[in-house]
């Protein structure tokens, strides 16, 4: 898979690039940061769904809250492909798919943080 050479002196790609790499390191570092400042280990809470009735929390384990890391790993590793195969096709719909990832990476960062924090 050849790179365009204009993908790279976009200045308007490389700023979201940064800006989902940035979103990317610092959930996965908020997620390790929170998981270790957590004492005991009766559990944390990895589901909550307020239509189910009274006992709506789901409990897991660690590992549960870690996949939250491969997740924003994986989005901005995804995100970033398919902004240079579509870079090709149409500048604009390089610029939504990269801004499409960064409202993905910001709303796992909330999630994240909301589930580790009702702990």
């Amino acid at each position: 898979m050849a790179i365009p050479k204009k993908f790279f002196h976009d200045h308007l790609v490389l700023l979201l690039l940064s800006i989902n790499a940035f979103l990317a390191l610092f959930g996965s570092i908020l997620v390790l940061l929170r998981l270790s400042s957590s004492h005991g280990s009766n559990g944390y809470i990895v589901q909550y769904r307020s239509n189910f009735g009274v006992n709506t929390f789901t409990n897991g384990s660690v590992t549960e809250l870690l996949s939250f890391i491969g997740f924003m790993l994986l989005v901005f590793g995804i995100h970033s492909l398919l902004g240079i195969r579509v870079y090709k096709i149409h500048r604009q719909v390089t610029i939504a798919v990269l801004s499409l990832g960064s409202l993905l990476l910001l709303l796992a960062i909330i999630i994240s943080n909301a589930l580790i924090l009702m702990r």
